[in-house]
Formats: C-alpha cells, structure tokens, sequence
C-alpha cells in the first residue's frame, strides 16, 4: 500500500521502521514541529522526523489542519493509508476521510481501556495486570473507533513505563505488518469499543510525582516505577529533593511512622509506609546523576531514624 505515517516519539519511531523495511511505500511522513531541547532548548526534530529525513522520505510539520493547503497537500500525496502512532493532534473528519482506506492508529493499551495520552504509564499506576496494542480505525472521537486488531503482554512488579514502552513499541510494530498482511480481512471485521468499559487515560503532571509516604507501599512502588522515566518520582531528605528511579515493595511490617527511614545498607534505604515498606534502590540528588543506593552511600551519610517527606 501508499501509505502516508504520522507520529512523532520513539514508540512511534518504532512502527515507522518496520514499515520502511516492509514492501510498502512510505510517501509522506508527519510529525510535530521541531521542539525546544535539552539544556541549550535548541530546536531539535522528532525521532520520527530524523528517521524520515535519514530515508528521504517528504516531511510536514503542520500546526494543525486547520488551513485549506494543508487538507489539500495531504490529499495530493493519494495516500491509499495514514497510519497514525502517538502523533500528538487530534485528526479532524477531513482528514480521516482523506486516504482511500482511512486511517488507522497503533495505541499502546487493550482499548476501551486506557484511552488518552498516557496509557502506559497509567496502566502501571493502576495495578493492571496487562497491557498491549490496539490497531483501531479512527473516528472523530478519542481512540473510540472499532479496533481491528490487538496484542497482549503481561505487567510484572517491576516493570517501569520506559521497558513497557519499549515492549509495547515493538509489539506496536508488529502487530501493525501483521494487521496489513490481510488488511481487508480486519477492516472489514473491526470490534466496536463498548464505551461503559472505557477510561481515561490523562496526561501526566509534575505534581503526581511527589510521593505520599502515608499511602501502601504498594501503591508508592506502582507510582515510582509509573514515573519513571518522566517526571520521576520524588520526595524531600534534609530539604533536597530527593528523586527515587527504582524501588521495591517489602510486604514487613514496621511501627516506625510513614516516612520514616528504618533501615539502611547496600541492599537499599528502607522507608516506612503506610502499610509495607518501600526499599529504595537508585535514587537521584540535585546535581547528580540517578546512581545505586550504593554508589550514594559511598559518598553520603543517611541515618536511621531520618524522616523523608
């Protein structure tokens, strides 16, 4: 097929590699406008848009749809497919009637579930057992058209939002060749969602990552492996914020109050909760890099008895 991508992360990065090394034609990438970045906030191109350059394939950056040129040199390109993988804009009906097949989008959760912007991370924050990918046919609303194909992998108790993103790209990936290789088959026999399943998956916030020592250390170990890589975790020691990148639930019981540190060694910093104990085990201070508890013990004293929060 003439397919047109839109997207504009690395998951999204991801699909569009798999479909350059497949027999379809990519005859127009698009992506967000080049954002600010990294400490100079110098104008830096999306990993969508660099892999795209690296190939030759055409590039726009619309700010939206909004302008009569822009429905008009999408439709130019005679697109047979617009594939859409985390694009960052909310397509309008134009738009979605433009190629001959429609479009179609890669969405890293088991749909209804987890519709939004923040899918993987709040499928962590929740406790769910799986996750996966969705290839849904888009409609006007929010990741609520029929979907036509999904993927399943499980969440364990350690895994962070970036190795399940990282699984789920390249779940994502594949799971879209395999939906294509028999294209008319699955559009034709789509799913709808039943929207009395639905959720809603809301964008992140710096706020959500102060923790809250008097919630179950279960529910702490959920919210630190969430938000990581982004916006990590944290709470204050000696008035320093005090990052947290991985921790673990230990189901023990302590009369120490929430908060408190009930012990220390090379194993990790452990931290009274309301319920279990959370042990601390790379953590980031102000001016550093995320290091092993070791790594910081070498160079910090932290006692036993000190109250975090």
């Amino acid at each position: 097929m003439r397919i047109i991508f839109a997207g504009t992360p690395a998951f999204a990065a991801e699909t569009l590699a798999a479909l350059l090394a497949s027999e379809h034609e990519i005859c127009a990438v698009y992506s967000q406008p080049d954002r600010p970045a990294g400490r100079g906030r110098k104008l830096t191109a999306s990993p969508v848009k660099q892999l795209a350059l690296e190939h030759n394939i055409p590039v726009e950056q619309p700010l939206n749809f909004k302008q009569e040129n822009s429905i008009q040199t999408l439709a130019d390109y005679q697109a047979d497919l617009m594939i859409v993988v985390a694009y960052g804009l909310l397509l309008p009906q134009r738009v979605l009637d433009t190629p001959k097949l429609g479009c179609i989008n890669v969405h890293a959760s088991l749909l209804p579930r987890w519709r939004g912007a923040a899918p993987i991370q709040r499928a962590i924050l929740a406790g769910d057992s799986q996750s996966g990918v969705c290839i849904m046919q888009m409609e006007a609303g929010l990741d609520t058209g029929p979907v036509l194909l999904e993927a399943r992998c499980d969440i364990s108790s350690n895994d962070t939002s970036q190795n399940l993103h990282d699984r789920l790209a390249k779940l994502g990936a594949q799971t879209l060749l395999d939906c294509l290789d028999d294209f008319d088959t699955f559009q034709e026999a789509a799913k709808p969602q039943d929207d009395t399943h639905s959720c809603y998956a809301e964008k992140l916030q710096k706020q959500e990552a102060v923790i809250d020592w008097q919630q179950p250390a279960g529910t702490l170990s959920r919210q630190i492996n969430a938000f990581n890589p982004w916006p990590v975790a944290q709470t204050v020691w000696r008035g320093d914020t005090f990052r947290i990148w991985q921790a673990e639930h230990i189901d023990i019981k302590s009369d120490a109050s929430a908060g408190d540190i009930i012990a220390v060694s090379k194993t990790g910093i452990d931290v009274a909760t309301a319920k279990g104990v959370i042990r601390i085990k790379q953590l980031q201070v102000p001016g550093k890099r995320a290091m092993p508890v070791t790594d910081f013990l070498n160079a910090n004293s932290i006692e036993v008895g000190e109250h975090l929060g």
